[in-house]
């Protein structure tokens, strides 16, 4: 099944979750700023997307900008960031059981259908 990590204020992850809606998949939504991931399953999620942790930050928001910018930071470092701030985390995130999209632009949400 699909899951589609989803922040009801970003245009770009309710234009995600009305692709999801469209396509007739079953799918779960996980509203990640209310229900945070850990550290385990944000690294199941990484690894998945094939990238790297500071490849899903989100370099634009104010926290990043004063708390972490500057600073070289371990993979287990950033993990540990967007977990203590799911603000950093790109969005939206689409998985599927064996592989994940970060849906920008939405359309590559696609890829998963």
């Amino acid at each position: 099944m699909l899951k589609i990590y989803h922040n009801a204020r970003c245009k770009k992850s309710r234009e995600g979750l009305e692709i999801l809606n469209n396509s007739e998949k079953e799918f779960e939504v996980k509203e990640y700023l209310k229900e945070p991931l850990d550290e385990n399953e944000l690294e199941k999620l990484i690894k998945k997307l094939k990238i790297t942790p500071i490849q899903l930050v989100r370099k634009n928001e104010k926290i990043w900008k004063e708390e972490y910018k500057n600073r070289d930071l371990s993979d287990r470092e950033i993990i540990t960031a967007m977990v203590k701030n799911p603000k950093l985390i790109e969005r939206p995130v689409v998985e599927s059981d064996k592989e994940a999209v970060v849906g920008r632009p939405p359309s590559d949400i696609e890829k998963l259908l």
